[in-house]
C-alpha cells in the first residue's frame, strides 16, 4: 500500500525546500515586526513634523492594525480558494507599493492610508504563512518551526528599535536645527523598512511552490504529485487511492462557525484578542511608555527619544529569549498550558508596571522596577501567548479552510490590537498609566481562564 503524502511528510528529513518556505515565512514575518514597532519610534517626530493631535496619532499607531485586520479576514479566505502560492506575489507586491507610498506620504492624511496598505499586506501574510509552514514540513517539527518562523517578529521588532537608534543619533549629528531633524528622521525609519522589503521580496521570487496538500484537498493530484516531488526531493506519485478526497474534507468558510469547529474558532480567536490588546498596546508604545515611566525627568527631547529607544532595544531582546524558550519547550510542555503560564506571567509584569507608576517612587528603584516588568511581559508573551496563538490557528482547523481559519482569528486578534493601540493613549491620559497596567494584566488573567475552559491541545495533531 503505497504511503499517503502525510506519512511520507512526516517521515522526511527536513529538505532544502522546505527550509527556503520556511524562510520565505520567517521573512516577511521580521519584516511584519519591523513595521508594526517603528512607527512607535517614529511617532514622536511624525507628531512635530505634521502638527498632528491626539486622535490622529492614535489614528496613525492604529492604520496598519486594521490594514491587518482587513487584510487577515479577506484574503486569509481568497488564499484557501486560489493558493497560497499566487497569495503570495499578490502580497508582496502590496507590502511594496504602499511602504514606498508612506515614505513619501505629503500629510497626515496620506500617510495613514498608506500604513492602512501596508496592515492589508501584514495580514494576508499571517494566514499564508501559517499554512505554509504547517502543511509542508513533519509533524515532528512543526510546532517548533512555526514558532521558529514567527519568532522573527521579535527580530523585526529589535531592528526597529536599532534603526531608530541609529537614525536619530546620525540625524543629531547632522542637523542642529530640530525641525529638518522632525522631517525627514520618521522618512528614513520607514524607508530603510522599504529596503528591507526589497531584500524579502527578492528572496520569495527565488522560489514558489504550492503546497501539495492544497492540492490534494482539491483533488489536483497530478499537481499535488509535482509539488510533493519537489518538496520532499524524491519522486512521488500521489492518488486518490493514497490520499482519498474524504481524508482532505473539502469545507467552506461557514464551517468555522459550524458546531464542529466552532470551539475551535472559538480557542483560536479570542485570547489571541485579549492577547493583542495588551501586546500592541504595550508594543508600539513601549519607547514612549519607558520615556513617561523612566526618563520624565528628561527635558531635552532628543535625549529622551534616544534613551527611550535604547530601553526599547534593551527589552525587545528577551522577545527573542521568550521565542527562545517557545520553540524549546512547546511540544514538552505543550501548546495549552504554554498559553496559560505566558499568560500569567504577562499579567505579573503589568503589575510591575503599574507599581512602577507610583510617584513616589524615584531613581534607580523606579528604573529597576520598569526594567523588570518589561523583561517579564516580553519574556512570558513570547513565551506562551505570543507563539501559541499563531500556533493553534495554523494547527486547529483543516487543509480546505486552515487559512480561513487562521484569518479569522487574525483578523478577531487585530480588532484586540486596534483596540489596545487607539485606547491605549486615551486611558492613559484619563486613568493614569498604572491604573492601565492593572486593567491590562486583568484582561491577561482572563484569557488565560478562557484559554483553560477551550482547550484543544494540538500536539501530533495532522
Amino acid at each position: 500500500m503505497n504511503l499517503s503524502f502525510t506519512q511520507r511528510l512526516n517521515q522526511a528529513q527536513l529538505t532544502r525546500p522546505m527550509w527556503l518556505l520556511w524562510l520565505l515565512g520567517a521573512g516577511l514575518i521580521a519584516l511584519d515586526g519591523f513595521d508594526f514597532f517603528i512607527i512607535g519610534v517614529a511617532i514622536p517626530f511624525i507628531e512635530r513634523d505634521f502638527g498632528i493631535n491626539a486622535a490622529q496619532i492614535g489614528a496613525l499607531a492604529v492604520a496598519a492594525l486594521a490594514g491587518s485586520l482587513v487584510g487577515s479576514l479577506t484574503l486569509g479566505p481568497i488564499t484557501d480558494r486560489v493558493g497560497r502560492q499566487l497569495m503570495l506575489v499578490v502580497d508582496i507586491g502590496i507590502f511594496l507599493v504602499a511602504s514606498a507610498g508612506a515614505v513619501l506620504a505629503w500629510n497626515i492624511e496620506s500617510l495613514i492610508a498608506f500604513r492602512f496598505l501596508v496592515g492589508i499586506a501584514i495580514g494576508a501574510d499571517y494566514p499564508i504563512s501559517v499554512s505554509y509552514i504547517t502543511e509542508n514540513v513533519p509533524e515532528r517539527l512543526r510546532g517548533s518551526m512555526v514558532i521558529g518562523a514567527f519568532s522573527f517578529q521579535a527580530v523585526g521588532a529589535l531592528l526597529g528599535a536599532l534603526t531608530g537608534i541609529a537614525v536619530i543619533w546620525s540625524f543629531g549629528q547632522i542637523y542642529s536645527d530640530p525641525e529638518p531633524f522632525w522631517g525627514y528622521a520618521w522618512r528614513w525609519m520607514l524607508g530603510i523598512g522599504l529596503l528591507l522589503a526589497i531584500v524579502v521580496a527578492i528572496l520569495r521570487f527565488q522560489f514558489l511552490l504550492e503546497s501539495p496538500s492544497y492540492y490534494i484537498a482539491r483533488g489536483e493530484y497530478e499537481e499535488a504529485s509535482d509539488a510533493a516531488s519537489t518538496l520532499l526531493g524524491e519522486k512521488v506519485v500521489i492518488t486518490p487511492e493514497s490520499d482519498p478526497p474524504s481524508s482532505q474534507p473539502r469545507l467552506s468558510y461557514s464551517a468555522l462557525f459550524a458546531k464542529e469547529y466552532r470551539r475551535r474558532t472559538l480557542l483560536a480567536s479570542v485570547p489571541w484578542f485579549l492577547q493583542d490588546i495588551a501586546t500592541y498596546g504595550i508594543g508600539i508604545f513601549t519607547p514612549i511608555i519607558i520615556a513617561t515611566l523612566a526618563f520624565a525627568g528628561e527635558t531635552d527631547f532628543t535625549k529622551q527619544a534616544m534613551n527611550s529607544s535604547f530601553g526599547a532595544a534593551f527589552v525587545d531582546l528577551f522577545l527573542i529569549l521568550g521565542f527562545i524558550l517557545a520553540i524549546a519547550l512547546v511540544d514538552k510542555v505543550g501548546r495549552i498550558r504554554l498559553q496559560i503560564i505566558g499568560f500569567l506571567g504577562m499579567a505579573t509584569g503589568l503589575v510591575l508596571l503599574a507599581i512602577a507608576g507610583d510617584p513616589n517612587l524615584v531613581g534607580n528603584v523606579n528604573l529597576a522596577i520598569v526594567f523588570a516588568g518589561f523583561i517579564i511581559f516580553n519574556l512570558l508573551m513570547n513565551m506562551g501567548p505570543n507563539s501559541t496563538t499563531f500556533l493553534l490557528a495554523g494547527e486547529l482547523f483543516p487543509t480546505s479552510i486552515r487559512a480561513s481559519g487562521a484569518g479569522l482569528a487574525g483578523a478577531i486578534a487585530k480588532a484586540g490590537a486596534i483596540l489596545g493601540a487607539y485606547t491605549l493613549p486615551i486611558l492613559r491620559e484619563f486613568l493614569g498609566v498604572p491604573n492601565l497596567m492593572f486593567i491590562l494584566s486583568g484582561i491577561c488573567i482572563l484569557a488565560a481562564a478562557l484559554t483553560y475552559v477551550l482547550r484543544i491541545e494540538t500536539k501530533a495533531r495532522e
